[in-house]
């Protein structure tokens, strides 16, 4: 979203276009490699060919200069570059954003519905939180604070992102942290398609970008990929190794809010240490779940 100090700025959907015409081999589509390239996969010109546009076209496409560009001609690209659906949904957000038909919303704080604290604290045998616009953490049930830690991490800094990247203790916590790492940047990557123009998100772009080599490496990658389910090995400082399904639902009417459980299947070791959670957290909490009063990069 930012460029580094000294670094040109290029509109985001041309640094996208980039980095997917980069991964795609001309050999792949029977296209003739001679001499020496000075990039690596496709050049402007053969996308354009194979996506049946003039080269001058989609050279103002990838420099942000495509105002009008048709859903049809951004098809034809996602079908050569081979985008995902969530890909697709990616290119059209950034080519809306440029065309200014995507205006930044102005900016609101981030609130729990009451009816959603309280499902939270019914939900007692399930990690549950909620997560909200650059994967800051708005609320949780006493379960789910106690597999996170979330109550541990300091107001301002109640973020998914930072404390991947920023809290040495994650490299621990989570037992395949690479991939965290790299699906947490790709969903941040999503997010600020979907709201461009975000200063908080902008903001924490830059801290991160700045102290965390890892972060700048993967955010420079152009990946995107939605939060939806899939596992989590995490090592718990105190009951060990957890192996954990997590899944992912968009709230209804609040669509930049998520709800994300974790289970484990009755009789395993990771079951019987959730219970083993719950039973030490379930005496000890208020029957009202905790919420986050001031997420790392803004309400």
């Amino acid at each position: 979203m930012t460029a580094s100090p000294g670094q040109a700025r290029e509109p985001d959907i041309g640094t996208f276009l980039r980095a997917r015409r980069a991964a795609i081999r001309p050999e792949e589509f029977g296209l003739p490699v001679l001499g020496r390239r000075r990039v690596p996969g496709l050049r402007r010109e053969e996308l354009a060919q194979l996506a049946g546009v003039s080269p001058d076209y989609y050279v103002r496409l990838e420099q942000g200069r495509g105002h009008n560009v048709s859903d049809s001609v951004l098809a034809a690209v996602a079908r050569v570059l081979r985008l995902t659906e969530i890909e697709r949904e990616h290119l059209v957000n950034l080519a809306r954003s440029t065309a200014g038909r995507s205006r930044p919303a102005p900016a609101r704080r981030q609130q729990v519905r009451p009816g959603m604290r309280v499902l939270l604290d019914m939900m007692q045998t399930v990690p549950a939180f909620i997560l909200g616009r650059r994967l800051d953490v708005l609320a949780w049930n006493p379960l789910g604070d106690a597999v996170n830690g979330f109550s541990t991490w300091p107001a301002g800094q109640r973020n998914v992102v930072w404390r991947t990247f920023l809290d040495p203790r994650a490299r621990t916590f989570y037992r395949q942290w690479d991939t965290v790492a790299a699906e947490t940047v790709a969903f941040l990557r999503l997010d600020s398609g979907r709201h461009p123009g975000d200063p908080q998100l902008a903001a924490l772009v830059g801290e991160l970008s700045v102290t965390s080599p890892e972060f700048a490496r993967l955010w420079a990658a152009q990946r995107v990929k939605d939060k939806t389910s899939g596992a989590k090995l995490l090592h718990h400082p105190i009951v060990g190794d957890l192996e954990l399904a997590f899944e992912t639902l968009a709230l209804p009417g609040e669509p930049d809010q998520l709800l994300v459980t974790y289970t484990a299947p009755p009789g395993s070791s990771a079951y019987e240490r959730l219970q083993l959670l719950a039973s030490w957290t379930a005496p000890q909490t208020d029957p009202v779940p905790r919420v986050a009063s001031s997420p790392a990069s803004g309400a």
